[in-house]
């Protein structure tokens, strides 16, 4: 990472985190371990405590929920352009005891385009997900997924009054490529037991795709 780059983390990390207790420095090696490796907070606890650092595993959920969201901004904006042929899927999240998806695509060389927690899984939320990554992304020329048919309906609202309409192709093995990418997704979350919060999910989710990215390059 180029020292621009770090002094510009750095300083809008410090503007969102306010009475620093803890050097940055740590707060941030805290909060890249348990969205780069499947730990708990109470494992990043005691990790901390061998290395003679006394912190609280609600603290660092704290220090997470702020983090996480200002490092995917800034590490976005550097998001390399990707291909126009998607690959599109959600999978399985809990919040508060209860499944909320994760819409997620993929370009057919495996990069991540983008992905959406919501509540429902339904046409408005599809649609959202797509505006969103259309939104960074670009308009792509087709998308593969499943016979969801929440999924294509919102594609289908979307081509309305397009001159060039996407391309839907609703054939299971050229999704394989997605299915096998939320497992890089899984086997971070699934240590984590359970988001106590729609918010706080959100905002782990974001870190957790994002060094899912960074891996990929």
């Amino acid at each position: 990472m180029d020292d621009f780059r770090k002094s510009l983390i750095k300083s809008t990390l410090r503007k969102v985190l306010k009475r620093l207790h803890y050097p940055l420095e740590v707060m941030m090696l805290c909060v890249r371990w348990y969205v780069a490796y499947p730990l708990s907070f109470r494992h990043i606890e005691e990790m901390m405590g061998e290395r003679g650092v006394v912190v609280d595993h609600a603290t660092l959920h704290r220090w997470a929920v702020k983090i996480l969201p200002v490092l995917a901004k800034i590490f976005r904006s550097r998001k390399r352009s990707v291909g126009r042929s998607w690959r599109m899927d959600e999978t399985y999240i809990k919040v508060k005891g209860q499944w909320k998806y994760l819409y997620r695509a993929v370009d057919k060389q495996g990069m991540t385009m983008d992905f959406l927690l919501t509540a429902k899984r339904d046409m408005a939320a599809a649609k959202r997900f797509f505006n969103k990554a259309m939104g960074a992304n670009g308009d792509p020329d087709k998308v593969a997924m499943d016979e969801s048919g929440a999924n294509k309906a919102a594609i289908d609202a979307i081509n309305i009054g397009r001159v060039q309409p996407i391309v839907v192709r609703q054939v299971k093995y050229l999704n394989n490529i997605v299915e096998q990418d939320h497992r890089g997704i899984k086997r971070i979350t699934k240590p984590m037991l359970n988001f106590k919060s729609f918010r706080s999910a959100s905002a782990v989710l974001a870190g957790v795709e994002l060094m899912h990215m960074i891996r990929k390059g």
